[in-house]
């Protein structure tokens, strides 16, 4: 019987689809062995395609890598959006708190392609870029803070980098504890502890202005 032209099966993957496949086997391999031990035959024997077909998309071993983190970053950001929106317009406390629990269960959920990507191959230099995005939504929710009163600001982005590194600070100590001691993270109890710590560091409201 012959298979109608209109629902046959695409022979070819879409090109998106074939680079999120060498991505996702490339994931699986540097958690799995590490970016160094992982070669370039093993995620295209991992995805199932030719080796031609990776360097279509990735002309080199580093290139995957730096995709998984615009990934992993899209998706931090993306989850963080999502929580922000959820979360009542005021007041600031709120939002913050939202952006806490948010970042600190995306981190957690994703830390061991994290580690891989962002420490096992690292930049030649102090600043990226995917850094560089995470801090502008966070230096975004506490200048809208600022904005309405509910505290006061020196450096909005020096704010937002203690807040990050401290969250990154953190949920590292816990993740590490929690392993010493077998036993799982308790996701709700960092956010807690951060929430209690970032939210007095960030001043009393403005006087001259009304808090909400």
């Amino acid at each position: 019987m012959k298979r109608d032209r209109a629902t046959a099966v695409p022979r070819t993957k879409p090109a998106e689809e074939r680079r999120d496949d060498l991505m996702d086997a490339a994931a699986r391999l540097f958690i799995a062995q590490g970016v160094e031990a992982t070669t370039v035959d093993d995620i295209v024997a991992a995805a199932g395609v030719a080796k031609g077909t990776y360097y279509h998309y990735f002309p080199a071993k580093t290139d995957v890598v730096l995709a998984l983190r615009d990934r992993f970053t899209a998706g931090f950001l993306s989850r963080i959006a999502g929580a922000l929106a959820a979360a009542p317009a005021e007041p600031a406390d709120a939002r913050l708190t939202a952006w806490i629990r948010a970042a600190v269960a995306t981190y957690l959920d994703n830390v061991a392609l994290h580690d891989v990507v962002f420490h096992d191959f690292r930049h030649d230099n102090r600043r990226s870029r995917e850094k560089d995005a995470v801090l502008e939504q966070l230096q975004a929710v506490l200048m809208a803070g600022q904005d309405a009163g509910s505290w006061r600001l020196g450096d909005a982005r020096a704010a937002a980098i203690v807040l990050f590194e401290g969250m990154h600070g953190v949920v590292d100590d816990a993740i590490a504890r929690a392993a010493a001691e077998h036993r799982p993270v308790d996701r709700a109890a960092i956010a807690e502890t951060l929430a209690g710590l970032f939210l007095p560091m960030l001043g009393q409201p403005d006087p001259g202005r009304p808090h909400p």
